[in-house]
């Protein structure tokens, strides 16, 4: 079991690390999404240049609030400053005209982050990405690009979740010539299945925002899109139209995309996260891992799944049946596929994935009832052991609290979003010892915990290759305890579901 942190007087043990402000130097894209102090949806996205010394120098941002009933706002960033620890946490402002976004940030390294905003306006998380600005032009984007946003549909004025995963397809002259996508629509009668994509448009925006922050507009199959560049093999993209607001990151497909069974022959695991539209209609977040054989088939199945604080585990065993997959033929080139499995008792998964490489892709639920997405990946470097593990990493975990801030406190749900570092040793038991930010955001009450102690342990459960305990102890008023079950992609690298009834929360844990 782990080891649970509580608070008191003694002060943390000063942080230390590699990074300082000169590690954030450059100009960045981030995006946040989540809910506003109305539970709507909200996301921002947009590019700030640091100086290497603390200050921000400027930027740009579109803002998307469904709950106000504008589509989106464009507002320019005027300045802001940030700090950042040598572990890697820091603290960082946006100023803007009028207010300002305060977050929380977490350096993977000096090009990759990940944020929680902190400010209390909104319960938003994400990432930010170095930008490379020689790529600000309709011609860097030349390519198949797989995309996966996800947010809420505004279908006959009713919000509901919705996905969409897919392939599209840009030739580097403003045109979107093709592609290929799925929808889970909670507004609609079932998933949409594979949809071609028509012809489409994008393009930089003409009034400098595009040669200066990447910033541009795309449209395919009825929606509309604000991108922002991170240079040609990577964009970040926000819906900015009357269906809906939705959010997402697109990323460069390559040439080793399996095309037939026989070339996807790996053991896989993934993450999705979401909303169940069924029952209690709470949040859904699930991790799993199987393999395929390069014959259509699937074993080695182990799933855990968190519905509303209702924890499911499945192993391989004779109550598998039906387990198959298939990579989609008939559009070929698209990286599209799909997979599913009947588990007694439990029903039948079915999922729908489309590839960005051999190894990496995203991944979009069909099951009855569910609307999540989330990555996949190819496990490798297994089996895995504590000390192939041990080394520094950065937490990125959001989902919903269900019972309050603590048992004196009735107030339920509340969103929360965590971003931290750690560090893991080799030993069996208290191997972890970090420091974490987060917010819990209910409606009628929200609380800042900055830099709390992190401790806990990682326990490896066989060959690693299914799910393992790990369990933190965040100290603060109150301590927490969060309990996750956690897949391994390679030794550096988890997916992570929580496993008990107090919250629905799910994230990744990166080498930093």
């Amino acid at each position: 079991m782990g080891l649970v942190a509580c608070g008191g007087t003694k002060p943390p043990t000063p942080p230390t690390g590699k990074f300082s402000n000169a590690s954030l130097d450059g100009q960045y894209a981030f995006l946040l999404s989540g809910i506003d102090l109305s539970g709507g949806y909200f996301a921002q996205l947009g590019s700030f240049t640091a100086d290497g010394d603390g200050h921000v120098t400027g930027g740009l941002e579109d803002v998307v609030q469904l709950s106000t009933g504008a589509q989106a706002t464009t507002v320019a960033i005027t300045g802001g400053s940030y700090q950042v620890q040598s572990n890697g946490n820091g603290t960082m402002t946006l100023n803007y005209a009028g207010g300002s976004l305060g977050m929380s940030v977490v350096l993977q390294s000096t090009s990759t982050g990940y944020i929680v905003q902190t400010d209390l306006n909104a319960a938003t998380n994400g990432s930010l990405n170095l930008q490379t600005s020689a790529d600000f032009t309709a011609g860097s984007l030349a390519t198949p690009y797989v995309f996966d946003v996800y947010g809420v549909s505004m279908a006959n004025a009713k919000a509901a979740p919705i996905s969409m995963i897919g392939q599209v397809i840009a030739n580097g002259s403003g045109v979107i010539s093709g592609g290929l996508m799925d929808t889970n629509d909670g507004n609609a009668a079932a998933a949409s299945g594979a949809t071609p994509i028509a012809a489409g448009t994008y393009a930089l925006d003409t009034n400098g925002n595009g040669t200066n922050f990447g910033r541009g507009m795309m449209t395919f199959n009825a929606r509309t899109y604000a991108f922002y560049i991170v240079d040609n093999t990577h964009f970040k993209m926000v819906e900015e139209d009357t269906l809906g607001g939705s959010s997402g990151d697109a990323l460069q497909q390559t040439a080793t995309i399996p095309t037939k069974n026989s070339q996807f022959t790996e053991g896989f695991a993934y993450l999705t996260a979401g909303v169940s539209t069924l029952g209690t209609e709470g949040p859904d977040a699930r991790v799993a891992r199987f393999t395929a054989d390069g014959n259509g088939n699937i074993g080695a199945v182990s799933l855990d799944d968190n519905n509303n604080g209702n924890s499911t585990h499945i192993s391989q065993g004779g109550n598998i049946s039906a387990a198959t997959y298939s990579i989609d033929t008939a559009n070929a080139g698209s990286g599209r596929g799909g997979f599913t499995f009947t588990a007694s008792g439990n029903g039948t998964f079915v999922d729908v994935f489309y590839m960005i490489s051999a190894t990496q892709g995203v991944v979009q639920e069909l099951s009855k009832g569910l609307v999540s997405t989330g990555p996949i990946y190819a496990q490798s470097g297994g089996p895995f052991t504590l000390s192939g593990s041990a080394g520094t990493f950065v937490t990125d975990w959001s989902g919903v609290q269900l019972g309050g801030l603590g048992s004196s406190t009735a107030i339920a749900p509340f969103q929360e979003e965590f971003v931290g570092q750690y560090v893991l040793t080799s030993t069996s038991s208290s191997n972890i010892g970090g420091q974490i930010d987060y917010v819990e955001f209910g409606l009628t009450s929200k609380t800042l915990f900055p830099s709390e102690t992190l401790a806990g342990t990682l326990t490896i459960n066989n060959d690693g290759t299914t799910n393992n305990h790990y369990q933190y102890g965040v100290s603060g008023s109150p301590s927490i305890t969060v309990n996750f079950q956690a897949y391994f992609v390679n030794p550096q690298m988890l997916l992570m579901v929580t496993s008990d009834s107090k919250r629905t929360t799910s994230g990744i844990v990166y080498p930093q």
